[in-house]
């Protein structure tokens, strides 16, 4: 069947017909279907087919709200207006369940949103999502909620590209007190793979010196910088982050976002060897942008929209066939899965 894995009675957790919304699994399996309806209410719109997308959200009890549209992106279509996210709303509002959930989708492979995607991509990489039209409609979207029914009300989730869209609206909400909570789906980790080194010494060795390296820069810039920057640069923004816990789903087979296995791992080997400080400073930098801007590349760097101080990281430990499998947003509403979870904070 060709669209089976859009079918929700097909694919989906048919089997969570009570949801218990203090059940963290119930919570994850919830935030994944309602991601993977804006991709199937957008695969819905490309085929002009009978819709296939309203069961992942109204199977849960909710509706769908608002549609979040891209009509200024890139399509060999012309104008092409692109669905990359969706307000739902809870059907009957009560204690602990989320009025609001906000969702971004992923790419999707398709000829009529291939060029958009891929801009955006390109865009999370160099480190300038927030400068995209669809990145500002996205916060808008966020703001307006938040202001209206409170940050208490609104959840966020998003999978791969859609991921780094709300951690980035998180952060920013993040870094003016409002904690939202968050669902981050393989969410994209800007670096060289260096999980999938096997050997350990080496592995380890290499995230050593980066770090000593990375601070290193960090503090030359700052070094640099006019009394002035200085005074203000104090104010650490990661610091003022660090009491936002989003959570990140990640899967040590996807290159895309096992990165942050490591990140976390780092920090709390850098302290057992008494190296804490300069992984303080290191983990909160990209050594790729501080080497930019110290070559004359672009000026001081914007904060690296992957890297966040604190984070309730959830590896998923079950084999996966390929890494379509591991990056994929349906492994996230399976109740088989092998877990590891563990809380991190920045100190």
């Amino acid at each position: 069947m060709r669209h089976e894995k859009q079918n929700f009675y097909h694919s989906g957790p048919s089997h969570l017909t009570s949801i218990d919304w203090q059940n963290t699994q119930h919570q994850r399996s919830v935030a994944a279907c309602l991601v993977q309806g804006v991709y199937v209410v957008e695969r819905d719109r490309q085929e002009e087919r009978e819709a296939l997308a309203p069961p992942w959200w109204e199977f849960f009890h909710f509706k769908l709200l608002y549609k979040l549209v891209d009509d200024d992106g890139p399509s060999i279509f012309g104008d092409d207006p692109s669905i990359f996210g969706a307000i739902y709303e809870f059907n009957s509002p009560e204690e602990g369940i989320p009025r609001f959930v906000i969702a971004f989708r992923g790419t999707l492979r398709t000829k009529r949103t291939i060029l958009r995607d891929f801009r955006l991509n390109l865009q999370v990489l160099l480190n300038r999502l927030h400068q995209e039209p669809s990145f500002k409609i996205a916060m808008q979207a966020v703001r307006k909620m938040v202001d209206a029914v409170g940050d208490s009300n609104v959840w966020l989730a998003g999978h791969s590209l859609g991921s780094a869209m709300a951690m980035l609206a998180g952060k920013i909400m993040a870094s003016n007190g409002i904690f939202l909570k968050s669902f981050l789906f393989n969410p994209p980790f800007v670096s060289a793979p260096i999980e999938r080194i096997k050997d350990k010494r080496v592995k380890h060795g290499l995230r050593i010196a980066g770090s000593v390296i990375t601070a290193g820069l960090t503090l030359a810039m700052k070094a640099k910088q006019q009394p002035q920057q200085r005074s203000h640069s104090e104010e650490n923004p990661f610091t003022t982050l660090s009491a936002w816990f989003p959570s990140l789903f990640v899967n040590p087979a996807d290159d895309i976002c096992s990165e942050y296995i490591g990140y976390f791992e780092h920090r709390k080997k850098m302290e057992d060897i008494g190296a804490g400080a300069i992984e303080r400073l290191a983990t909160q930098n990209s050594l790729g942008g501080l080497l930019m801007h110290a070559m004359g590349k672009q000026p001081a760097p914007e904060p690296p929209l992957h890297l966040i101080p604190s984070a309730n990281l959830t590896v998923n430990l079950t084999r996966s066939r390929d890494l379509k499998e591991a990056h994929g947003i349906h492994q996230w509403w399976r109740d088989d899965l092998q877990l590891q979870s563990e809380v991190h904070k920045y100190r």
